[in-house]
């Protein structure tokens, strides 16, 4: 044991080293930088208050709840809500619902933001680019109640404009938002044509970083427009395309609640039930608010396996990754 002990000490006496060595460090850092923690105290207090404090509440899904008892003093049920969740008859048209509308949306949208920030990249009339980008960046700043309100104006089956101009020509009216298999295009493009404009800032951003020297050998090459866009801006966007695409499938399961909730009605229903509104219905409306839990969470558990496995293969194509 003295042998062991004696043998050990010169490794001991390096980790006090490298351990008053770091403390050093840390210490001059936060004395020279002090101003950059200030700054960074405020998000991390938002974060832990707001986002990882109540994730402990998130034992309600495996507890039946009871107001006076409180979340902590329910009793605990296990998996039983999970199961009366697997077990529903709905539970797969939820699914159904939730993916295809938010794959509909990510296949359908993400490409136009894209498209339109190397549109505006080309526009080498400054006022027509500022008009361009007012036009397409003024429709995220409206609310989604009156987005919706908008929406059946327009596609009112006597009065709207849409079922008019068909009138014009001779067609007949169609009652849009009563028919299930047009809820989700109804729903997709409507949310395109409002965020492709801010959408389209990020990458913009993205393409203003790109060397300029790059555009200037390409110009003496001889290069055309189409052929700098191929091979300039798609590779030099190309990391902060992968990284958005994996935030966007993270979030795949996590579709907007209260646009498809206020479009919704008893006829569309069949397909525009998901997730995030049968929560509500039976977690608000109904005051069932253990199942609404453990539906949320399942949810939640879904977005975070795909982002992971999106981020991994990510990182193994293009070496571009989240973490």
């Amino acid at each position: 044991m003295a042998v062991a002990t004696t043998y050990n000490q010169p490794y001991r006496k390096r980790y006090h080293i490298l351990s008053d060595c770091r403390r050093e460090h840390v210490k001059k850092s936060l004395i020279k930088h002090w101003q950059l923690y200030l700054i960074v105290i405020p998000p991390s207090l938002f974060f832990l208050i707001f986002k990882y404090y109540p994730m402990l509440n998130a034992v309600l899904a495996f507890k039946d709840y009871n107001v006076t008892k409180g979340i902590w003093g329910s009793p605990w049920v296990g998996f039983k809500h999970f199961e009366l969740f697997f077990e529903n008859p709905i539970f797969w048209t939820l699914i159904k619902n939730t993916l295809l509308i938010s794959g509909y949306l990510l296949f359908a949208g993400f490409p136009i933001p894209i498209l339109l920030a190397l549109a505006l990249n080309e526009i080498r009339n400054g006022k027509f680019k500022r008009f361009v980008q007012l036009v397409s960046f003024a429709p995220y700043f409206i609310s989604t109640v009156v987005m919706v309100s908008i929406i059946m104006l327009f596609l009112a089956p006597r009065l709207g404009f849409v079922n008019v101009a068909m009138n014009y020509f001779g067609m007949d009216s169609i009652n849009f938002l009563g028919q299930p298999g047009m809820f989700r295009s109804i729903y997709v493009w409507s949310d395109i044509w409002q965020t492709a404009g801010y959408s389209a800032v990020i990458f913009l951003a993205a393409l203003a970083g790109v060397d300029p020297s790059l555009y200037e050998a390409a110009k003496v090459d001889g290069a055309s427009r189409f052929q700098k866009i191929r091979h300039i801006d798609l590779p030099g966007i190309l990391p902060t395309i992968t990284i958005i695409f994996i935030l966007n499938v993270g979030s795949v399961m996590s579709l907007g609640f209260e646009k498809i909730y206020l479009l919704q009605n008893p006829l569309n229903k069949i397909n525009s039930e998901i997730i995030a509104t049968y929560v509500y219905q039976i977690g608000l409306l109904n005051a069932n608010y253990s199942f609404a839990t453990a539906v949320g969470l399942f949810n939640s558990c879904i977005n975070l396996i795909l982002l992971v496995f999106v981020n991994r293969v990510a990182k193994r194509l293009s070496n571009t990754s989240i973490w």
